[in-house]
């Protein structure tokens, strides 16, 4: 199964008339004196996926029975690197300006909240589960197919972008991170296997190195007052109140000559210190039992004991299930970005004589060109190795109010994932509405990814 946590915004990165595309590439091009977002729908993000499987592939009324195709489609047919889940962001406050004493110089600062799930398939768990063990002697079952991931986070960021010359722009964005929940269990490692054995028919191992850390979780779980106490509890969070972290962003864009520009970041390099409300589940040792061994006649004399309970006392002390609140480190996920751009078809400016021997420029387009066309590179470091998307992108003007960007993406939910982002400018009021996967909105449950970007703001341009 899979999942949009890639979090690829390609529709968003470069297009550079969107100001929020300065949270993609901190050194994209500003063309503006300054920007506000409106609050609370200056950015809008929604991206759920799946990959292996999608909804349509189990209940389409094809007249196959619903077991086999579980079987089929999902236990057998789905590998440990599939995943599923879904992603929300919201920008809570976006804003920007032009530094007046050095105008090469444009700040920009705010917050979002993101919420996001993950959870990989745990390929061998699920064969255990639905085939048992009678059938799968001597085969291990990894432990480490077991990968999950979730979290809500607010994120307060300034940033720096500067114009070092003519050709090059360079960016900075500092970021803290407040923690308002976390659960994940990764690089889990043992097995499960099942031989013949000595005294018994079947012997079965279980090696395990396991676990499982939360934080934000117990105190929500504990709290028997009033959901507006909760509320205030997870917005004290969201506002330095929980475990907090640093991190940054950096990117650049270079001009290689008149119409054709390079750009590059790397997000989120960073970490969130975990110590607060923490709870974490272990599962550490190794067990080997043959079941309950009944040795007649001589078992007849103690029928009243509990075998059972025995055998399960001297697995958990073998195997033993343990918590603890010991404090942890979260490694954001580093994301990086590179593109390349063509311009073309240069706008004509108007121009007036100024009765100086030159004309005076009278456009108030800050865009050089009406066209442009590239390619782009997405790559985001996962638990289970690094995910890539490639990308090839169209970009045009109509007039002074409107930009149009279609994309053609490949990764690993789809290879047929056609996108199309709007960008409105009417006076000083930005619209923007980006939308992603769009062939698979025919047929939604037949899909294996959507997305959808929309934001509200206000800009000044450069020229105005």
């Amino acid at each position: 199964m899979g999942f949009l946590s890639a979090q690829n915004k390609q529709l968003l990165y470069d297009f550079y008339e969107i100001p929020q595309s300065l949270l993609l590439n901190p050194g994209v091009k500003t063309p503006y004196k300054w920007h506000t977002g409106i609050p609370l729908i200056s950015g809008i993000a929604v991206q759920a996926g799946t990959s292996g499987i999608t909804v349509n592939d189990l209940f389409a009324n094809d007249g196959l029975n619903f077991t086999d195709k579980v079987r089929d489609k999902v236990v057998n047919g789905l590998s440990q690197r599939d995943e599923f889940g879904a992603s929300v962001q919201i920008d809570i406050l976006n804003v920007g300006f032009r530094n007046a004493n050095r105008p090469e110089d444009y700040y920009s600062f705010g917050m979002y909240g993101e919420l996001s799930v993950t959870q990989y398939w745990p390929k061998d768990l699920a064969i255990l589960a639905f085939e048992g063990n009678a059938n799968n002697l001597n085969r291990r079952f990894s432990l480490s197919h077991l990968t999950t991931h979730g979290e809500a986070l607010n994120v307060f960021h300034f940033g720096v972008n500067r114009k070092v010359n003519n050709k090059l722009s360079l960016g900075i964005r500092g970021k803290i991170y407040s923690s308002i929940f976390e659960a994940k269990s990764n690089s889990n490692k043992g097995y499960f296997v099942t031989t013949p054995g000595e005294n018994n028919i079947l012997r079965n191992t279980l090696v395990a190195d396991v676990s499982l850390k939360t934080s934000g979780f117990q105190e929500i779980i504990d709290n028997d007052d009033s959901n507006q106490d909760i509320a205030g509890l997870l917005l004290g969070r969201a506002f330095f109140g929980g475990n907090l972290g640093l991190g940054f962003d950096v990117g650049f864009t270079h001009q290689l000559n008149k119409q054709t520009f390079l750009t590059g970041s790397l997000l989120d390099v960073g970490f969130i210190y975990h110590s607060k409300d923490v709870k974490n589940f272990t599962l550490e040792g190794t067990a080997s039992n043959e079941g309950i061994e009944i040795i007649l006649p001589e078992s007849f004399d103690d029928l009243n004991s509990d075998i059972w309970q025995d055998l399960v006392d001297d697995i958990e002390a073998q195997v033993p299930f343990e918590t603890n609140t010991d404090a942890y480190v979260s490694l954001r996920p580093i994301k990086l970005n590179a593109s390349i751009r063509y311009n073309f078809g240069e706008q004509k400016q108007k121009t007036e004589d100024c009765y100086c021997g030159t004309n005076t420029d009278l456009s108030d387009n800050p865009f050089d060109y009406k066209n442009a066309l590239g390619g782009h590179l997405y790559v985001i470091n996962r638990p289970k190795g690094q995910q890539a998307a490639l990308t090839a992108f169209y970009q045009t003007r109509i007039g002074k109010a409107l930009a149009l960007k279609g994309t053609y993406t490949v990764d690993k939910f789809t290879f047929s994932n056609i996108g199309l982002g709007l960008n409105f400018q009417a006076g000083p009021v930005n619209f923007y509405v980006l939308g992603d996967n769009l062939l698979g909105y025919r047929n939604i449950p037949d899909s294996h990814y959507a997305s959808l970007q929309f934001g509200f703001n206000i800009i000044s341009w450069n020229s105005n």
